[in-house]
């Protein structure tokens, strides 16, 4: 029998229209997306230098050479000098050639904490020229 008020044929296959979900996921996508917060990440800031040349040293200008080696040992003018003695080492050389610069040469597997003494030592040492040396 077949029954009046439904309107179909028996052959008519019922489908699903997909736009309107399809139109609320993106309208979601751009609500997250819009309102994100983006992470900023904590770093610190580097303060570039002004020129890009590099800065040229004068050869007969003599350096006062600091080198620390991988047991955290520092050595000034090729000998081994204590922790505490650091500064007076650095005030002597400065005074016999105040225009020298102090150029630290810490090993990859020396110990910050070292390498910031060495350089507050020298700050403290009246020496305005101090500079880091990679190995």
């Amino acid at each position: 029998m077949r029954r009046f008020g439904s309107g179909r044929e028996e052959g008519d296959d019922e489908q699903i229209n997909l736009t309107p979900m399809l139109d609320v996921v993106f309208i979601m996508l751009i609500f997250f997306i819009v309102t994100a917060t983006f992470v900023k990440e904590i770093g610190l800031d580097v303060n570039q230098p002004d020129d890009d040349k590099p800065v040229t040293v004068d050869p007969t200008k003599k350096s006062i050479v600091v080198r620390i080696t991988n047991r955290d040992r520092i050595q000034i003018a090729q000998r081994d000098v204590d922790w505490r003695a650091v500064r007076a080492n650095i005030e002597r050389l400065h005074a016999e050639n105040p225009e020298a610069p102090v150029i630290i040469q810490p090993h990859p597997d020396s110990k910050t904490e070292t390498m910031v003494h060495v350089f507050d030592s020298a700050r403290q040492a009246g020496v305005s020229a101090v500079s880091l040396a990679a190995n």
